[in-house]
């Protein structure tokens, strides 16, 4: 028998002295990370629980229609806490609600645990388990896997992994004794040849039979789920005593997930694989518990060639026992799928059918304002969607009292609706992003230069963002060059626009890949280097010098190389082993820093060549965060180590790391940032992730390390954080990065968040023609702050004469944007506090344009400053009354070539067939200020004729022959801040040479 042997979730001693701080996530608004499960409970309306697989666990706030975190006091220690592989809310005492948690079942981990709570998940209550719990692995959207009996609540049983078959607690999970009757553990390993996925899965889910028992007396019936292909679901009428396989049941694939109706009907949803990323085939069963008929009620059955997924969530209307509805696991292309049935199984509807490849006729609409984000920086490409309905669909749930809700996770979010019943009446359901309060990124890297965005993220699996404001989502990743993982990220601290990060490119679907990208507007925009280190699949951790000339880049594979050439070329670095850590002086360009096995190395030419200092007493295993002080040439610190071998803390250099001294007053650091002085302080102010007097926790100092005040409390702990950096504008800001739960700022009690003013448009167009000309009007959210100046580039506008100011608006004057040049006219609104939102005025001039049939719309793919694939896309339309031919029409692309070379073109896409689509490149004989060559996109006969009113997609893009950069900043036809098709003067069109649309230069 397993007993409770602690209580709560962390010791309650405390490092003295303390700063009482308040916590807040940096808002993604739709997560970032797998939702696994979702548990709806039945007795208690509004009461809901979501789980994840390394950030903890939520519960739904219905006044905010937000989550509410229910993990944060999970420690340092006990991180493992945070993977919850399975969760049950108690259908007779609401309040009670349980967790198995344990996030790995392999030796890098310990022993799970089961958690209870009396009061929804404010406190809990521990009790270990002798074996491994797995959150994080294989199968663990399958479930659920610990419930409670409805009948007699003081009765819990869990199916466990690894082989160790079936638990049971009478005394609401206090303790547990394992169910010896109990005949199959499972036997299904994923992956025998890889030491993540070679455990044995285990049970998958455990239902009840509410009808075999009555209040107060415990339910006779249940039905276990078990990975195994051969003998997969088990049942027992006699409370869990004995054991039968259930006569007849299906063989060849593992069930993901059973649901029992009150009707009596059992469903199953099975697939080859456990999930969440597997299932090429599977099947949906349903299981008549009355007469023990198995009937295959598959929407779509494995022996059909148009099965190539399993089947994962499964949900069953509480109120309409037929009702049931099914999720693709996983339907990777074009989308997944999610299927309906009324009638038991008997007929299933598809939440989208096919309506002529490419086009699909859609039962939906999605919106994702919550957290616009999720289109992951990609173009739509029919029959493929941006964003996706989802994938690693495990878990689907029809709220108990409410027939029009559903939820359903996926691989990046969690989904829903309001109006589910709308699909049976023709109507389209309203799918929505429902994960606001849900924070799961894990966070690989922070920065936060001294201008620009407050911080800029570099995370796993979607990439990161660029955080202009820490309270509203960002409106897109980080995905040009696109790679899921950021690994390294770095600013120039004297030239803080220019960035730097590096990733793992797939080379295998793009041979022009990079794995390093860069950025000259503070990671507004991005755009890939034109070459890297031969042979290196990137990743690694990267660093820029001081005024951004050289950047010194330790590849994961090959080695440790550096750039003088803004990555246009690449030389390996001498004297420095492979693998090691690096930094950049934040004040001499010339000066790097780096680690490695207990050696320091430091570079004096940019990182060509390192020397190894005389160093002693650093760790020569462990952590290791090396940063330098900006401000302070010379100044280094250095956190790392570990218990086993030791040393363990914090160490400081003055010298450019030629000696260090270890800190007395800090017995473990694993993270160093610096931020703001304090008032009266010249030096920054310190944070580090540490143990100091005995308590782990984040720590600031604001007098160079002589003394430490604990800036979090017991109850904001996040588990293993994996970066701390304080904020150089904000003194008293700390950004922690976590490994499952986002990023999260501190600041001190009283100080509350910088107010940020916002503008209203953020862009605008100005036609310069007399007839056309007319004031902009901008509409300014304060927000305490007041506005401070107008700039063009370093020109102040005048107040009442180049814009007059009323209210809260501003009037920006038509003679003052006359006088603007055709292009883009950024301008920078300055406030009081807070950043500087930008306006990017489009100023044309239509005073000669062509008047004809044809209208071209565009955008630019990538709006990067500098490139080597500039990649416009067009949407062609005809806005005249008869078809045209499309072999006479011609589109025009002026640009600036930086450089004559060889160019080619692609078209990657159009519904005309891109093989029908032609590009020739035309030297302009007289260049124009700001177009020396032009792409003319034109069309073969085998395009066909465009019918009046119709439109056909273009997504094209070129490249010169050494792929070397373009600056497409300034090019005619580039379009510097769409992301939707709109107009675009700037790209002409023309039918049989003559110009019907658009302005030429």
């Amino acid at each position: 028998m397993v007993s409770a042997i602690l209580l709560g979730m962390a010791s309650k001693a405390q490092a003295a002295p303390g700063a009482a701080y308040t916590w807040r996530s940096v808002v993604t608004g739709g997560g970032g990370g797998f939702i696994p499960g979702i548990v709806f409970n039945t007795k208690e309306k509004d009461l809901i629980y979501a789980r994840t697989d390394i950030g903890g666990a939520y519960r739904w706030d219905a006044a905010t229609s937000s989550w509410i975190p229910l993990s944060d006091s999970t420690g340092w220690v006990d991180w493992n806490k945070n993977g919850v592989d399975a969760l049950a809310t108690d259908p007779v005492e609401p309040n009670r609600v349980y967790m198995a948690t344990g996030t790995y079942t392999n030796d890098w981990d310990t022993n799970g645990q089961i958690m209870r709570s009396t009061n929804k998940g404010d406190t809990w209550q521990v009790t270990p388990l002798p074996f491994k719990v797995g959150g994080n692995m294989p199968g663990r959207s399958m479930g659920e896997r610990l419930v409670i009996d409805p009948n007699k609540n003081n009765i819990l049983f869990f199916g466990a992994r690894s082989g160790n078959g079936l638990w049971k607690s009478t005394d609401y999970g206090a303790t547990w004794s394992k169910v010896t009757s109990f005949p199959n553990p499972g036997t299904y390993v994923q992956d025998p040849t890889n030491s993540y996925g070679n455990d044995i899965v285990g049970l998958a889910w455990i239902t009840f039979d509410p009808r075999t028992g009555a209040a107060g007396s415990a339910t006779q019936t249940l039905y276990v789920g078990v990975a195994d292909k051969e003998n997969n679901v088990f049942r027992s009428t006699d409370g869990g005593a004995t054991w039968e396989a259930v006569p007849g049941q299906p063989v060849g694939y593992l069930p993901h997930h059973g649901e029992l109706s009150s009707n009596g009907s059992l469903y199953i949803s099975y697939s080859d694989g456990v999930g969440p990323y597997d299932g090429a085939k599977g099947d949906v069963w349903r299981l008549d518990t009355a007469t023990g008929l198995w009937t295959n009620i598959s929407p779509i059955p494995s022996s059909s060639s148009d099965n190539y997924f399993g089947y994962g969530g499964l949900a069953v209307d509480a109120r309409n026992p037929n009702t049931i509805m099914v999720a693709t696991l996983n339907s990777w292309w074009p989308d997944a799928i999610i299927f309906r049935s009324r009638d038991g199984g008997a007929s299933w509807t598809r939440i989208w059918d096919w309506d002529g490849y490419p086009s699909r006729k859609l039962r939906y609409t999605h919106d994702i304002s919550g957290a616009p984000w999720l289109t992951m920086g990609i173009e739509p490409i029919p029959p493929t969607p941006s964003p996706k309905l989802g994938w690693m669909m495990g878990d689907l749930e029809i709220d108990p009292f409410n027939s029009d809700r559903m939820m359903y996770g996926t691989g990046a979010t969690l989904y829903g609706t309001n109006n589910l019943t709308a699909w049976d009446v023709g109507g389209l359901v309203k799918i929505s992003v429902m994960a606001r309060g849900i924070e799961e990124t894990a966070v690989m890297e922070l920065i936060s230069p001294p201008s620009g965005a407050p911080l800029i993220s570099a995370l796993g699996d979607i990439s990161g963002f660029r955080h202009d404001d820490l309270t509203t989502p960002p409106s897109k990743t980080m995905s040009v060059p696109q790679w899921s993982t950021t690994y390294g990220i770095d600013y120039a601290e004297l030239n803080p626009g220019f960035m730097v990060r590096v990733g793992m490119a797939d080379y295998a679907s793009d041979a022009n890949a990079r794995s390093v990208g860069l950025s000259h507007d503070g990671g507004a925009n991005w755009y890939k280097a034109s070459s890297e280190p031969t042979g290196t699949k990137g990743g690694g951790t990267v660093a820029v010098s001081a005024d951004g000339n050289s950047i010194v880049w330790s590849t994961s594979d090959v080695g440790v190389y550096y750039s003088k050439s803004g990555g246009n070329g690449w030389t390996a670095s001498a004297g420095i082993p492979a693998g090691a850590k690096l930094a950049s002086d934040r004040v001499n360009p010339s000066r790097f820093y780096a680690y490695s096995a207990g050696r320091f190395y430091v570079s004096t030419n940019g990182g060509a060549t390192f020397t190894q200092t005389a160093a002693a007493g650093l760790p020569s295993s462990g952590a290791a965060s090396l940063k330098a002080v900006p401000g302070r040439e010379g100044d280094v610190w250095f956190a790392g180590g570990n218990e086993n071998p030791g040393p363990y803390g914090l160490w400081h250099s003055t010298d450019s790391g030629a000696t260090f001294t270890k800190l007395a007053n800090v017995q473990e650091a694993d993270g160093i940032g610096f931020g703001k002085a304090a008032p009266g302080q010249s030096y920054m102010a310190l944070y580090v992730i540490a143990r100091i007097d005995g308590v782990r926790g984040f720590f600031r100092s604001d007098d160079a390390g002589a003394s430490w005040i604990r800036i979090n409390d017991d109850q904001h702990q996040y588990a293993r954080v994996t970066t701390i950096t304080g904020d150089p504008r904000v003194y008293g800001r700390v950004y922690v990065g976590t490994n499952g739960r986002g990023i999260v700022y501190g600041e001190p009690v009283g100080s509350g968040p910088v107010n940020q003013s916002t503008i209203n448009p953020t862009s605008a167009s100005f036609d310069k023609k007399t007839d056309k000309q007319a004031d902009i009007p901008v509409v300014m959210t304060l927000n305490g702050n007041t506005l401070s100046s107008i700039k063009n580039g370093t020109a102040i506008l005048v107040a009442g004469t180049d814009y007059t100011l009323s209210g809260s608006t501003v009037t920006l004057s038509k003679r003052y944007l006359a006088n603007q040049p055709v292009g883009t006219t950024n301008l920078t609104f300055n406030f009081s506090a807070g950043t500087a939102p930008v306006l990017a005025i489009t100023v044309i001039d239509t005073t000669s344009t062509g008047s004809g049939s044809l209208k071209v719309q565009m955008f630019n793919g990538s709006t990067a400053a500098s490139l080597n694939t500039i990649n416009p896309r067009f949407k062609l339309v005809n806005t005249g009354t008869s078809p045209v031919a499309l072999s006479q029409v011609k589109i025009r692309y002026y640009y600036t070539i930086d450089g004559e070379r060889a160019q080619s073109f692609f078209c990657d896409w159009s519904q005309v067939g891109g093989s029908n689509v032609t590009g020739t490149f035309v030297k302009m004989p007289t260049p124009a200020p700001d177009a020396d060559h032009y792409l003319e996109i034109g069309f073969t006969s085998g395009a066909g004729s465009l019918a009046a009113g119709q439109g056909i997609d273009l997504q094209v893009r070129f490249a010169k022959s050494d792929w070397s950069n373009y600056t497409q900043v300034g090019d005619y036809s580039f379009a510097p801040t769409g992301t939707t098709y709109s107009d675009w003067m700037r790209a002409p069109g023309y039918i049989s040479g003559g110009l019907q649309w658009g302005i030429e230069p």
